[in-house]
Formats: C-alpha cells, sequence, structure tokens
C-alpha cells in the first residue's frame, strides 16, 4: 500500500530531528557546538518537553531541529511525544536523527499527531513530512494509522450524516474493499430473525435499527468476532439526559468505530484468522413507540430482561449480537462500548477497563498494550454484585437501582449472554479524547483497536510489535 500522506521517502532535503531532553541538553549544546548552543537559547530551548528549537544553516535555510523529550522510562515519558512535531514544525521534509527510544510508535504518533477531520471545512494546505526511519515497516505502520484515522473519521462525523444507515454503509465499504462477506438486517426483520432488544431499543427512531454483519479470512482458521457497540446518537430514551450529557452522544457509535478500525487493521495485515464483525446500529430516540422503564424485553438467547433505565440501552444491543455471535463458538469474542460513566469515574478518560475471566488473555493484554501505548487495565467481573442484577418479575434487571459499581454490573450483565466461546473480553472505552495529546488531537478515537490488533497479530503468526 503507498505511505500514509504524513510520511515520505527518503530524501537528502530531509532536515534532522534530534531528540533532546531536559537532563541531557547541557550535553548536547556542547557537542553541537557553541552557536547552535546560541541560537537555540535564544529561543528559550532547554529540552523542555513539548518545545522545538529550529537550527539555521549558512545560506539562512533550516539545518536542524532540537525536540525537547522527557527521558525514556520517567514518569512523565510519553511514547507518542513525537506526535507534537507535525503542529510545531515548519512546511517540509523531516527525519528523526540520534537515539529514539522506540522509532516504530515515534513514526506512528507523527502520522497520527498529523490526522486533522476535514469533512466540514477547508482542508490545510499545511505539508510536514518524516522519512520512515530505518528498520521501520511504513507500510505497516501507514496501515494502522489509516485505520485509526478510519475510525476517528466515523466517530467525529454528527449523528445527522452518521446514523444507523450510514454506520451500515462505512461496514459495506469496509468490506466490500477487502472482500468480505456482507450482510444487514434491518427494521422489522429485526423482529423476524429474532434480535428484539436490538429492535426494541431503535423502534422510536425514524431511522431504522439494523445489524451489520460480516465475515473475512480462511473459514479453517482461528475464528475471531468483533462486537461494537452502534449508538448513532443517544438520547437517554424516555430517560432523557441533560443537555450537557447529551452534547457528545455523537460519539456513543465510538465502539462501532473501534471495531471496524480493529477490522480494517486485521484484513489490511492478512492475519490468519478467520473475522467476523456484529454491530448493532441504532439511534435511541424519544417517540410514543420508545421502550420505557419497568418494560419487560425478551433476549435472543431467551432470557426476559426487566428495564431499570432506557439510558443503560447500549448493553440491550450488545446483548442480542453477543448471542449470536456465541452460537457460532468462536475462539475468541472482543467487545467494544462506550458503555458506562463509572469506567470514567473508576479509570478517566485515557486508560479503558478490561473484563474477562480469561486470566492468560488479561496478562497479555495489559502487557501488549503497554507496548504499543493502547493501555487497558483489568477490572473484577465480581460475581457477587450479580445479585444488584437481580429482578422481581423477569430473570434479570439490566441495569440494577443501586448505582454502584455500573461497570462492573454492566460486564456482569453481558457476560450472562456469553457460553459458548473459548474466551471473551469485553472493554469500556471512552472513544474520545477530552484535550489533546501527542499523537491524539481533541476528538474521536477508536481506543485499543491497535492492541487488539497487535495481540491477534502475537498470537497467530506474524509476530509482536505494532
Amino acid at each position: 500500500m503507498p505511505l500514509h500522506p504524513a510520511f515520505s521517502a527518503p530524501s537528502p532535503a530531509a532536515v534532522p530531528i534530534f531528540t533532546v531532553s531536559a537532563s541531557d541538553w547541557t550535553a548536547h549544546a556542547e557537542t553541537g557546538g557553541a552557536r547552535a548552543k546560541r541560537f537555540a537559547e535564544a529561543q528559550g530551548f532547554a529540552g523542555k518537553p513539548g518545545t522545538v528549537a529550529l537550527l539555521p544553516d549558512e545560506a539562512g535555510g533550516l539545518s536542524a531541529v532540537l525536540f525537547g523529550c522527557d527521558v525514556a522510562g520517567g514518569p512523565a515519558f510519553d511514547p507518542f511525544a513525537h506526535g507534537r512535531l507535525p503542529g510545531l514544525l515548519p512546511d517540509g521534509i523531516y527525519r528523526l536523527s540520534g537515539t529514539v527510544h522506540d522509532a516504530a510508535l515515534a513514526a506512528l504518533a507523527f502520522a497520527l499527531g498529523a490526522y486533522r477531520f476535514d469533512r466540514y471545512r477547508k482542508p490545510s494546505e499545511k505539508s510536514v513530512k518524516l522519512v520512515v526511519p530505518d528498520g521501520v515497516d511504513g507500510e505497516h505502520v501507514s496501515r494502522l494509522a489509516e485505520a485509526v484515522g478510519f475510525g476517528r473519521d466515523l466517530i467525529n462525523t454528527p449523528a445527522n450524516d452518521m446514523g444507523p444507515a450510514e454506520i451500515a454503509d462505512a461496514a459495506r465499504g469496509l468490506a466490500e474493499e477487502f472482500g468480505a462477506s456482507f450482510s444487514v438486517i434491518a427494521g422489522d426483520e429485526l423482529l423476524e430473525k429474532n434480535f428484539p432488544m436490538i429492535h426494541a431499543v431503535g423502534r422510536a427512531s425514524v431511522r431504522a435499527p439494523r445489524l451489520v454483519d460480516f465475515s473475512w479470512g480462511d473459514p479453517a482458521a482461528p475464528k475471531v468476532t468483533l462486537i461494537g457497540k452502534g449508538v448513532a446518537f443517544d438520547t437517554g430514551g424516555v430517560d432523557i439526559k441533560p443537555a450537557s450529557a447529551m452534547r457528545l452522544m455523537k460519539k456513543d457509535m465510538g465502539g462501532a468505530a473501534t471495531a471496524l478500525s480493529a477490522a480494517r487493521m486485521i484484513m489490511a495485515s492478512g492475519l490468519p484468522v478467520r473475522l467476523r464483525v456484529l454491530v448493532p446500529a441504532v439511534e435511541n430516540s424519544v417517540s410514543g413507540d420508545a421502550f420505557r422503564p419497568g418494560d419487560v424485553l425478551r433476549s435472543r438467547k431467551g432470557k426476559t430482561v426487566e428495564i431499570e433505565n432506557t439510558d443503560a440501552e447500549g448493553r440491550l444491543i450488545l446483548a442480542d449480537a453477543l448471542a449470536l455471535a456465541d452460537e457460532d463458538e468462536p475462539d475468541l469474542i472482543f467487545q467494544f462500548a462506550t458503555l458506562t460513566g463509572a469506567a470514567r469515574v473508576a479509570l478517566g478518560p485515557e486508560l479503558p477497563p478490561l473484563f474477562t475471566e480469561d486470566d492468560a488473555l488479561a496478562a497479555d493484554l495489559q502487557r501488549i498494550g503497554l507496548a504499543v501505548n493502547d493501555p487497558v487495565w483489568r477490572l473484577p467481573l465480581w460475581k457477587p454484585y450479580r445479585r444488584m442484577l437481580d429482578s422481581k418479575i423477569a430473570d434479570i434487571d439490566h441495569s440494577g437501582a443501586s448505582g454502584f459499581a455500573g461497570s462492573i454490573t454492566a460486564a456482569l450483565f453481558l457476560a450472562e449472554f456469553v457460553e459458548k466461546a473459548k474466551a471473551y473480553a469485553h472493554f469500556d472505552v471512552y472513544g474520545w479524547v477530552p484535550s489533546p495529546r501527542p499523537g491524539r488531537p481533541e476528538g474521536g478515537e477508536p481506543q485499543v483497536a491497535r492492541l487488539v490488533h497487535a495481540l491477534l497479530s502475537e498470537r497467530f503468526g506474524k509476530g509482536a510489535g505494532l
């Protein structure tokens, strides 16, 4: 595939970038020469993280860049530090020089930091490019960056242009690009095909609910199923949200975007798996046909579910999708959902909680997440809290009335719909960067997509790494 637009082929005109920390600035300045030191200090440069100094050549052009960065392994070190550079440098072609902690992560961060959502505005004419560092697979890093950008675009697009049909169209386009088989079940056909909870959540909207289902890869290969919550917009339903809580609800399909982003990585990398992607896509609206608190819904699995709060709709549509996935007895199910505010209270927006009964899988995910800078933190599927989901009139209450341990009880509810899969993991993602960080502009973010791709690469013979 072609290189990402942020990358350049080797060029003699490429300006070197030297990464310098505050602690080694003095030593670097001495080796760089008195003239360079004076120019850097005149710009106030002393190795402070996120700062740059532009050094001129004899003709007045740009000869080198100094980039301030924390010491690798230090408490404030960010493996994506080089993601700041596209916004700091003037137009030109650059190359990394000297010591870089992880050249592949630095290159990926550079590409991710160059992202700009420009669907509704004039594209930027700025052109800052990085020569792919020696020893880094530029095509592979480009695939990852393109897939992350794809997921970001989906989340950033407002709900008027990203409803259930458009989510399905994005999935269809992805499936067709890689030759995957594709199907979608929409509207009342969901009832005919036994997906009653997806239908119940989405029926109040004028935009019909649907279930996307596509498969790719050798049918004899290990079965990996990705499920993403595709709530195009969440008003809260009858338990309507306040305006302040509704402002970002275009991102409530962040789980679907993550599943599609990860699927793009897997298919583009040619991983030897039998991939299946399921996306229940709905809009949780308010109308005379909306489901209500106190209703009892029957699920695909046959369990009856009492509705506690209509603003906890995501777990309902995921439960029907999980039941379908489980019928296929896959080797792995990964589920992604912008599911609970409780997860953000517990771990904040940058660290999604992971839930799984598989200790080896959890250990691998946490280890690899740190290695590829896509971290997660395991929370327990604490069985004693299952009592919080007891219902007096149905098999299970879908969210519980206490309000305690909300992320855990949501995960426990979902786990009720998985029996046959060999391993299952649920990620309660935020799907959004509330304030910009290196390599992560403010806006949509398909968290854990790169992590899942890296884990599958390690497990199924394509090697570890990004």
